[in-house]
């Protein structure tokens, strides 16, 4: 069946045809009962008055039909303005908050990236220079991974992430399993592995590998489990180590300390007085790592929060890297977005808009914020958006359509209490994507779960604040840069 609407012009039209032809007919009667009473001066004057007031009657209709007509109207291109005003002053404060706080200067980030390229190629000289074969041993190179090296960082370019990949003795064998483990009470489980240890023979680990075991695992149900806390410790010596055989070379230039934070390894770097083009201090945190197959590794997970129980009780498990699949995957869609596509720029705002919310809340409500919107998640939040927009509508011009796509997509999530890691256990991953078996037949990994209904309706109400809040937001936020954006030609261009 066909729906038929009622279209208001005609309507009006014709009632004021109607109501003009009644007026008329009605006069018209009056008039002839006028003549059969009144001579021919009463009779020109009647019509007079008859033509004044059709006259005075078909004006007065016209002006109601087009006020009728004119005010629906009116009001919504009022409001149409009144959008449009609005959403182009959003665009232009984030914009202007986007250029002042949140991009960086590609000078004083590809200086910064030389100072820490250099420091920690020369660590990892030293480590495999010095080390043993019976133990765990560096494999002599190192991986920039993380939102420095991936156009995404924000704020500031003074924290770096360095994956140092390591290598057991050459007749060990790494055996990564997924294992069933309760995530309610340890969120930070998401995605974990365990890494089990075979050797040629059983009768082996007493002779041969002693050493090893005693120094780099522990036992699960009779098997040999390489332990990351065991890792960790290790790699904290040696790097300590190492740090004290290259310190002298860099000290006339910079001065280099180590540190454990929340068993974080992290290496600090300030460069010496003269080094006015780049002078801040930078944090590089070194993340020991094993390959397992085709560009996927295991990392030593620092579980520095956690209880001495639950640390015993996390020993055993291991995180999952991606990282080389993440930069391939980035690499894609640049190729295949605008030029100046904004996919970028938008994880940027998502993640200071983060950091500036976390100011407002509650300790205790600031710390489960942060981690419900970890750098990671809202990096996976990106992928999936990646693949459901097409790719012209990544522009730049369409920045403020974008970021309200994000926030959409992350009520969804939160009502939903789902956010489905990107590559483990995922069927609908692009093809040029070739991920081992073992990770993409994986259960897939619900990185919400654990958080509990309550804070995740917590977090959706407070986003959709911060979607509302945003202008106020962005003018009451003015966070300070520690270093020089736009420089002179840097004079020192090595450490």
């Amino acid at each position: 069946m066909t729906a038929y609407s009622l279209n208001l012009k005609v309507f009006w039209l014709l009632v004021i045809i109607l109501f003009t032809g009644i007026w008329c007919m009605f006069l018209a009667l009056r008039r002839s009962s006028d003549e059969e009473d009144g001579g021919c001066q009463e009779n020109s004057l009647s019509s007079l008055q008859l033509l004044f007031k059709l006259g005075l009657l078909v004006l007065v209709c016209y002006v109601v039909f087009r006020y009728c007509s004119y005010c629906p109207q009116q009001k919504e291109q009022n409001l149409n303005f009144h959008h449009q005003h609005q959403h182009q002053l959003r665009k232009n404060l984030l914009e202007s908050f986007y250029e002042q706080h949140i991009k960086l200067s590609p000078h004083v980030l590809g200086h910064s990236k030389a100072h820490v390229s250099q420091i920690v190629g020369e660590l990892i000289k030293v480590g495999k220079a010095k080390q043993h074969d019976t133990g765990v041993i560096f494999r002599g190179d190192y991986l920039q991974i993380g939102s420095a090296y991936e156009q995404h960082k924000i704020n500031s370019p003074d924290c770096f992430d360095i994956l140092v990949p390591l290598k057991m003795p050459q007749s060990l064998k790494l055996e990564p399993v997924f294992t069933e483990v309760s995530k309610k009470s340890m969120p930070m489980l998401h995605g974990s592995i365990t890494c089990g240890v075979a050797a040629p023979k059983k009768s082996e680990w007493v002779k041969t590998y002693k050493h090893f075991s005693d120094g780099f695992c522990t036992e699960v149900n009779v098997r040999h489990q390489l332990s990351a806390t065991l890792v960790l410790k290790w790699f904290h010596w040696k790097i300590q180590r190492c740090l004290n055989v290259i310190r002298y070379q860099f000290e006339e230039r910079c001065h280099i300390t180590l540190t454990v934070w929340d068993d974080k390894l992290v290496l600090k770097i300030l460069p010496r007085s003269d080094y006015v083009c780049c002078h801040i201090s930078m944090s590089v945190r070194l993340i020991p790592a094993f390959h397992v197959v085709d560009s996927v590794y295991v990392t030593a997970q620092p579980w520095g929060t956690t209880t001495h129980q639950d640390h015993l009780n996390l020993e055993p498990y291991w995180g999952i890297n991606f990282s080389k699949y993440e930069q391939k995957y980035l690499a894609w869609f640049k190729d295949q977005a605008p030029s100046n596509s904004c996919h970028l720029k938008c994880l940027q705002i998502m993640k200071s808009l983060r950091d500036l919310s976390a100011k407002t809340f509650q300790p205790s409500f600031t710390w489960q914020w942060r981690a419900i919107f970890s750098s990671y998640n809202l990096k996976t939040a990106l992928f999936y958006l990646v693949l459901q927009i097409p790719y012209e509508k990544w522009d730049d011009s369409l920045l403020m359509e974008r970021i309200a796509d994000f926030f959409t997509f992350w009520k969804e999530c939160l009502q939903k209490e789902a956010l489905m890691h990107f590559f483990l256990g995922n069927s609908t991953l692009p093809n040029f994507i070739t991920l081992p078996k073992m990770f993409k037949e994986a259960q897939p990994v619900n990185l919400l779960e654990g958080y509990g209904p309550e804070l995740l309706d917590q977090a959706c109400f407070q986003l959709l604040n911060l979607w509302v809040q945003m202008p106020r937001i962005l003018r009451m936020s003015s966070p300070p840069r520690n270093f020089i954006r736009e420089s002179l030609r840097c004079k020192h261009t090595t450490l």
